[in-house]
């Protein structure tokens, strides 16, 4: 929410689509790494370069470079794979006990039932009322399904996704989808986690908390983000001024479909939580 520039995802997505186009049909994308160099403005038009890196029997490669002003903003590299379908396979399972997305509430009515009360403060009703106008402008639909304690102690939190009618796409394209969506509400759940384990306070903000890089890898063909996805999601790690989340994404059936990290700076103004001169960002 409140992002400098143009929203991660739509990047990652437009890039996506970029390169896909720059291969053959036979290849299905099985993995990206991008880095975000600089924030995009969305009054200018945005160009995409894609590179022919490799073409193999087995494996392509492309490198696409998001361009704006002359300058490069974004770099993705994405490899594609011919199916192996007869190879042996495993797959982590959802967590148990989610509550259907059925059962679930849009984020959006949180900040519903806040605005209801009595004596809410300004900033929260002003914070409220604007986050609810930018839900119900998303295309993607978004409810939170509750927060659990992983085996070795983390925290790990859940939401389930879904685009907004859309129709039936095919598999490449519902990987671009998938790759907006993922960007959703994860280098965000670095604060959370702090906030869970005590070492922030609930009502301080962070004061930057952006992106640097993303990965996907994909594992499935067959999914539809017009129907609910589960987003695992959880932070292991945060350390000076930088945190990591890792994410797993599940059909509602339970097939897990793509394997998601990233980083981002998610950094506290010192200064001013000690009482002193305002540090530079």
């Amino acid at each position: 929410m409140h992002g400098r520039g143009v929203f991660g995802g739509q990047v990652i997505s437009q890039g996506l689509v970029s390169a896909t186009s720059c291969v053959d049909d036979a290849y299905k994308l099985h993995s990206m790494h991008c880095y975000f160099l600089l924030s995009a403005s969305a009054a200018i038009p945005i160009i995409y370069s894609v590179e022919r890196d490799r073409d193999g029997r087995s494996y392509a490669t492309r490198t696409v470079k998001a361009i704006q002003n002359g300058r490069t903003i974004f770099v993705l590299v994405c490899s594609f794979q011919r199916p192996e379908p007869d190879q042996p396979s495993y797959e982590c399972p959802m967590p148990p006990n989610v509550p259907d997305p059925d059962k679930c509430e849009l984020l959006e009515a949180y900040y519903e039932e806040m605005l209801r009360q009595e004596n809410i403060r300004p900033s929260y009703k002003e914070y409220a009322a604007s986050y609810i106008h930018e839900r119900r402008r998303s295309p993607i639909a978004v409810k939170s399904a509750g927060i659990i304690e992983s085996s070795d102690g983390g925290i790990v939190i859940l939401y389930w996704f879904k685009a907004k009618n859309i129709p039936k796409y095919d598999p490449s394209f519902q990987k671009c989808i998938l790759s907006y969506m993922s960007d959703l509400l994860f280098i965000g759940n670095v604060r959370r986690t702090l906030v869970q384990k005590g070492h922030l306070d609930k009502g301080t903000p962070l004061a930057m908390v952006t992106s640097l890089d993303h990965t996907i890898w994909f594992y499935d063909d067959e999914f539809d983000c017009g129907d609910w996805l589960l987003y695992v999601v959880e932070s292991p790690r945060a350390r000076s001024g930088r945190g990591v989340v890792l994410g797993r994404l599940y059909t509602r059936s339970g097939t897990l479909v793509a394997i998601t990290a990233q980083e981002g700076v998610s950094r506290q103004d010192v200064a001013k939580a000690s009482g002193g001169a305002k540090a530079k960002l």
